[in-house]
């Protein structure tokens, strides 16, 4: 095993079991069994837990926006990509490991003691509030402040479904941004 092949089989454990358990209640020492990288090489390529965390979630980040880009971005969508997004939400929170925000899950265990983690997080959802104010338009004098509104919907919905796995919250979260919207 190359240190490629190596570094994808630590992220996909580590992802498995951060996501599934928390960062805090997985040591380093099952990340190395469930993977099968023996512990120098894991700590060759992750000098820290911190370091595989940050990898972690910028890995989650890409392919979280990436999929959310793209459906919102689909011919189906273009009537309506505020609508494709809480559609989005709801199909994420109903998949049977769904277990809330990876990032905001990081954070409220590591807080912002982790520099790595934090810059991490901070960079996601900004990308996320850029992603929801090009839904508004570039010649919307408002979109600033929708993208901000937006991105509440959205975190308020995903930390709802937490609790509570399903679509519901999305859809409703989609009925107040269309109330929104057409309050404009």
């Amino acid at each position: 095993m190359d240190d490629e092949e190596a570094r994808t089989r630590l992220l996909d454990t580590a992802e498995e079991l951060f996501y599934a358990e928390g960062i805090q209640a997985v040591g380093m020492d099952r990340i190395r069994a469930g993977s099968g990288v023996p512990l120098k090489r894991l700590y060759r390529i992750f000098p820290a837990k911190e370091a595989l965390v940050t990898a972690y979630l910028e890995r989650r980040d890409r392919r979280w926006m990436t999929s959310l880009r793209e459906a919102v971005t689909t011919p189906a969508a273009a009537a309506d990509p505020v609508a494709a997004v809480f559609g989005w939400l709801a199909d994420w929170f109903s998949e049977p490991d769904f277990r809330g925000c990876a990032f905001l899950n990081a954070f409220g265990e590591l807080s912002a003691a982790h520099a790595g983690v934090l810059d991490v997080v901070r960079r996601h959802k900004a990308e996320l509030r850029a992603l929801l104010a090009d839904l508004a338009g570039p010649a919307d004098p408002a979109r600033e402040d929708l993208a901000d509104q937006l991105l509440i919907l959205v975190e308020g919905a995903t930390v709802v479904a937490a609790l509570d796995p399903g679509p519901e919250p999305a859809h409703l979260a989609r009925e107040m941004a269309r109330r929104l919207l057409s309050a404009r």
